[in-house]
């Protein structure tokens, strides 16, 4: 009961930013997994441009990987969480997919507009943007609290420092041991050749 109408949603949804068909038709037939938490959704590129679900039998060209944690962070828009996304199969489709999906937006006051008219609609809309962006503050808060109490509190999070520092050490050690390998080959090039004189 579900895929029909999510179908029919992203097809609406593609329709409205019909910019997104131009960038999708190169990939008409694939088929990318969602995998969000416990969530696993297909999405189909229709030989239009358009999307829609998958069959669940369906093989996905690639697999998107989007844990709890990180899911969290891209919804506070935070830059970062994007480069962690990780990715299976086609890149370039995940990629280009991952792209449209961020700047396809649903023109809520459009469609309301054909039900109520264009006023009522238009109060609507400007009440649910105040609303959501007022959401949005709430869940960047949140998440920023997370962060730090998981940072601070209990550390299960590294500060970017600590990773910089981490890495820098894990370079100073590779070069020491690199040194070290030169001088035992030297050392047993040497003890070889007292051996044989």
């Amino acid at each position: 009961m579900f895929k029909p109408f999510a179908a029919e949603f992203l097809q609406h949804i593609t329709k409205q930013n019909n910019w997104s068909r131009q960038h999708l038709l190169a990939y008409a037939g694939k088929v990318v997994q969602f995998n969000i938490a416990l969530i696993k959704t297909k999405l189909l590129i229709s030989e239009d441009g358009s999307l829609g679900v998958a069959p669940s039998n369906a093989e996905a060209d690639a697999i998107i990987h989007i844990p709890p944690s990180l899911a969290l962070r891209l919804m506070a828009n935070d830059e970062a969480a994007k480069m962690l996304i990780k990715v299976e199969g086609d890149t370039h489709l995940a990629t280009d997919l991952g792209k449209v999906l961020q700047h396809i937006r649903w023109d809520v006051e459009e469609d309301l507009s054909k039900v109520i008219g264009d006023i009522p609609a238009n109060k609507i809309a400007s009440i649910s943007k105040t609303a959501a962006s007022s959401a949005k503050k709430q869940v960047i808060n949140v998440v920023e609290m997370l962060s730090e109490y998981w940072q601070e509190e209990k550390p299960v999070l590294a500060k970017k420092w600590q990773v910089e520092q981490f890495n820098t050490d894990v370079n100073a050690l590779r070069s020491d041991f690199t040194r070290l390998e030169k001088r035992l080959a030297k050392l047993k090039q040497h003890t070889q050749e007292s051996t044989v004189n």
